[in-house]
Parts: structure tokens; C-alpha cells; sequence
């Protein structure tokens, strides 16, 4: 099968058990972004990625660039490379830099692009640069990922929405720890499901709870916001990862604890085999 504008679609030949939406991967000796926040001090290889999918009753995987390695996708690539049918990328981008490469990455498992704001300034999307490559994404089928506080929403939006591009909200929409779900942001996140055009990650509760070290207040949180979000976007518009390997909560969180907990607030088969196959599947190419 091939897209509209000629170029393949990516397909996967293995049958699908389950789709983890957002992990990273790296090692060490990998070139570090200048402006990162931080790094972790250990590893979290492909192997191990790919032994905790199975432990998980996992086939299929979506690696995330992590921020600390800024626009260098080399790593993550040679992963989609090593697994083609396994495995899909999301990338960090340079625009100007990188639109000739939109094309070869996609041959290779990439399907979209993060922007990770948290902290730092929202790009212009409606600028020239920004609007050729997301140009070439919407004909492609890939879409921005996007974490973002909560209240910068109405930023963004407007202008990745005039794009045509598909959006995909990472983390239950980062909305205030301290609010919850009554964060204004939150509200705002929950207006966009009318769009159809937005997608959403119901991954790393615990980057929104109020108690980072407690696991059940990450559960509690998740199990609050779930109704909501299903309510406005449907079973269509979202999808969850493990978050693995929880960085910056690693003492707290695992893979295993992430799939209970995803089972404690999505407890009918149909909508857990919906967020976890189907919707996965065809936003991330696999199908």
C-alpha cells in the first residue's frame, strides 16, 4: 500500500498483542543536547526495551527522541533500523535543517516529530520554515507530538491546527500537579477532542500527581482524568506507553506497576483493547 502522494506505507507483518506508545533508549557515549536540563547516569538499552515489551505481553514499540539528545536521531534510528517491524520512531527536529531528511526517516520507521516545550519557549508553527515541514508531515501522515504545560495550549494550538497536521498531547496534557484536573489547562486540552484531530497519551500519570513518590496518587489521578478525556475524545484519540524508563521517577515507577495501572482505570476489555491495539496501530503505522 502506498500513501497519496506515492511514497509507501509503513506496515508490520507481526501480529499485534499490544502497542507501547512512548519509551526512550539510549547508552552511553551518545552526543548530549548543549541546552539539556539533565541526563541519566545509566542506561536503558534496546534489549532491555525490548525484554520488558515481552514481559508485558508487549509485540510492538514507539521510541520517543529523548530531549537530552536533542536533534541527534542517530541512535534511535539505528534502533528502528535493527527492528523494523517492531518498532516506530518519533524524532526531535531542526526544520530548516531537516526537511530533506523527512522522506528516508520515514522509510525507516519514523512516523512523527516531538516538540518537548516544557520550560522552554513555543516555536512559531506558523512560520514559513515550520509550515513546509508540516506540510510534508500531513502528506506523509505523521504528527507532532507535543508536551507542553497545560495552560500554554491556546499557544500552540491554533497554528498546528490551521497546519492540518495530527497532534498527539503527551502525558494526560501535563496539566498542574497542584490542580489536577480542575487546571484550566485541562479544560482546555479536553476542547480540542471536538476536532478529531488530536490525540492524546493517557502515559506517566505520575508527571501530573500531586505526590511523585506515592504510586496510588498517580493512579488515583489517572483513574480522575480518564472519564474526561474518554468522554470528549473517544477510545479513537487515545493511546498509552509505559513512559519507560521513567526518567526522573525511577525509583517509583516501573513498566509492570504502568500496565496494572492502566488496567485499574481502563476496566473494559473493549476500550483497554482499543488504547492499547487498534487506536496505536493506526496512528503510529503499524496497520
Amino acid at each position: 500500500m502506498t500513501l497519496s502522494n506515492g511514497t509507501p506505507a509503513l506496515r508490520t507483518a507481526l501480529p499485534i498483542t499490544g502497542i507501547d506508545s512512548h519509551a526512550h533508549v539510549f547508552v552511553h557515549g551518545l552526543s548530549l543536547a548543549a541546552g539539556r536540563r539533565y541526563a541519566p547516569s545509566y542506561e536503558a538499552t534496546l534489549d532491555d526495551y525490548r525484554a520488558m515489551l515481552a514481559s508485558l505481553g508487549l509485540s510492538h514499540g514507539v521510541l520517543v527522541q529523548p530531549s537530552f539528545l536533542g536533534t541527534d536521531n542517530g541512535f534511535l534510528l539505528s534502533c528502528l533500523d535493527a527492528y523494523p517491524a517492531q518498532l516506530r520512531g518519533i524524532v526531535v527536529v531542526d526544520p530548516a535543517r531537516d526537511i530533506g531528511q523527512i522522506d528516508a526517516w520515514h522509510a525507516r520507521g519514523v512516523v512523527g516529530v516531538r516538540a518537548n516545550l516544557i520550560g522552554a519557549a513555543s516555536p512559531d508553527f506558523g512560520d514559513p520554515v515550520w509550515a513546509a515541514f508540516l506540510a510534508r508531515m500531513v502528506e506523509l501522515n505523521w504528527h507532532l507530538e507535543v508536551q507542553i504545560e497545560a495552560h500554554r495550549l491556546p499557544e500552540i494550538a491554533p497554528a498546528l491546527l490551521n497546519s492540518g497536521v495530527r497532534i498527539v498531547i503527551d502525558h494526560f496534557g501535563r496539566f498542574d500537579p497542584a490542580l489536577g484536573v480542575g487546571d484550566p489547562g485541562f479544560a482546555s486540552l479536553l476542547s480540542l477532542g471536538a476536532t478529531r484531530r488530536v490525540w492524546v497519551k493517557v502515559s506517566g500519570a505520575y508527571r501530573v500527581s500531586p505526590d511523585r513518590h506515592d504510586p496510588d496518587a498517580a493512579l488515583a489521578v489517572a483513574a480522575r482524568a480518564w472519564p474526561e478525556l474518554l468522554r470528549e475524545f473517544g477510545v479513537e484519540r487515545l493511546v498509552w506507553g509505559t513512559d519507560w524508563p521513567h526518567t526522573q521517577f525511577e525509583d517509583v515507577q516501573n513498566a509492570r506497576l504502568t500496565r496494572d495501572h492502566l488496567e485499574a482505570f481502563v476496566n473494559q476489555p473493549d476500550q483497554l483493547r482499543a488504547v492499547l491495539i487498534d487506536t496505536p496501530a493506526a496512528l503510529f503505522q503499524f496497520v
